[in-house]
């Protein structure tokens, strides 16, 4: 399969506020410019996939509440790749949508469907796996997810059991999937990084367009003929009319449960990419260079004066002084400032009112 069947399907419909008061319901963490490089984490997951697809095959699948967004951060991408969601469904009816969208198009797609609120700090590596991803997929029936090497026992990623005794006759890199586990306890997921055939769930998965459309056939035959049954307004005046009816009928599923875990075809290839979710001002931190003493501070004027362990983010001031703090979080936007401890930050909803 020719590189110009490659597509790349950005799903960007998130509501999530954790980075508050950066971003909001209004404005989720995705069209953020977290990392403070005059880009938002939309713009360089889309950037992420420039070697691996033609400009007119990026998709994004948002909210329709996020669409003016979408296409003021990526004028590039053909208004007609932008779908929009008339509600919160979940991950499977997003897909599926997409994918129906996309076989009216090009009925021989080789597909990547990736978060669009994730980092990547090994671009080169990252296009390199998912180059060799698609080439499998090009030439077998097989759903490929991405699993990241663990460097610690996190409770908050869901995990991927491979069977690495042998790899895939194809290809050496890629294994197949024993089985897929839920967040795990601090005590299980110790055990997890010591064996050695566990990795994280990017939730970025690779496929070609009759493997999807086959899947979801065969595991979610009410919805595929939803979608399949939209062929004919694909493209046209309607299709925007047609998915406000029909979309809010479809069951809120993951594709996690919706295909993956119920098909028998599912590999992971193991990846050491410098990758996160950002879920966290923790993490954040985690993924940013940092002082000699732990801080990492995202924008100009920043002094820190005995401080330790703290992560600060203020791109709209000339000047901060900070003095003594050790394990805070310390964010300003639009007049508003958060000063929080890191080990309290799961109380940053309370605390910004969107409870």
């Amino acid at each position: 399969m020719a590189e110009r069947n490659n597509h790349v399907v950005i799903m960007a419909g998130g509501v999530g506020s954790r980075f508050w008061p950066m971003s909001t319901t209004d404005y989720p963490k995705q069209f953020i410019d977290v990392l403070g490089v005059g880009k938002s984490l939309l713009q360089l997951t889309k950037d992420r996939f420039c070697d691996v697809c033609r400009p007119e095959n990026i998709w994004v699948v948002t909210n329709k509440n996020y669409a003016s967004i979408v296409k003021r951060q990526l004028p590039d991408v053909p208004e007609s790749n932008i779908l929009c969601e008339p509600c919160r469904r979940n991950t499977a009816p997003c897909i599926a949508y997409v994918s129906w969208k996309i076989k009216s198009k090009d009925p021989l797609a080789n597909i990547v469907v990736s978060p669009s609120d994730h980092i990547v700090m090994n671009n080169a590596e990252f296009t390199r796996v998912i180059k060799m991803c698609l080439d499998f997929t090009a030439e077998t029936d097989a759903i490929v997810t991405l699993g990241i090497q663990p460097t610690r026992p996190e409770t908050g990623y869901g995990y991927i059991q491979a069977d690495m005794s042998t790899s895939s006759l194809r290809n050496k890199e890629i294994f197949r999937v024993d089985s897929f586990r839920e967040k795990p306890d601090q005590q299980t997921a110790l055990q997890y990084i010591q064996k050695k055939s566990y990795f994280w769930n990017a939730g970025i998965f690779i496929w070609n367009i009759s493997t999807i459309t086959n899947a979801f056939r065969i595991y979610q035959p009410s919805m595929a003929k939803t979608f399949e049954a939209l062929s004919s307004v694909y493209g046209t005046a309607d299709e925007q009319t047609a998915i406000d009816k029909c979309f809010p009928q479809c069951e809120s599923i993951s594709v996690d449960y919706a295909i993956m875990e119920k098909a028998e075809e599912i590999f992971v290839c193991p990846a050491d990419l410098g990758w996160s979710d950002l879920g966290t001002w923790g993490s954040l931190l985690e993924h940013t260079k940092k002082d000699l003493y732990g801080n990492s501070c995202i924008g100009k004027g920043i002094n820190l004066f005995e401080c330790r362990n703290c992560i600060v983010h203020t791109t709209q001031e000339s000047k901060v002084v900070i003095q003594g703090l050790d394990g805070y979080i310390i964010a300003e936007k639009d007049n508003t400032l958060l000063i929080c401890k890191l080990s309290e930050e799961q109380r940053i909803k309370q605390f910004s009112g969107n409870e």
